[in-house]
């Protein structure tokens, strides 16, 4: 039951990890692609 718990422990950070990477990631290309449209610099 421990192996089980540790096992889903180590594995479960890959995963936040992942959310937290595709929230950034989505915010930056929706700014981008505003900035874009708009005709100016990201920075």
């Amino acid at each position: 039951m421990q192996t089980l718990i540790l096992t889903g422990y180590v594995l479960m950070w890959p995963v936040i990890v992942a959310v937290v990477m595709y929230v950034i990631a989505r915010g930056f290309f929706k700014d981008w692609a505003q900035a874009r449209r708009e005709g100016r610099d990201l920075i």
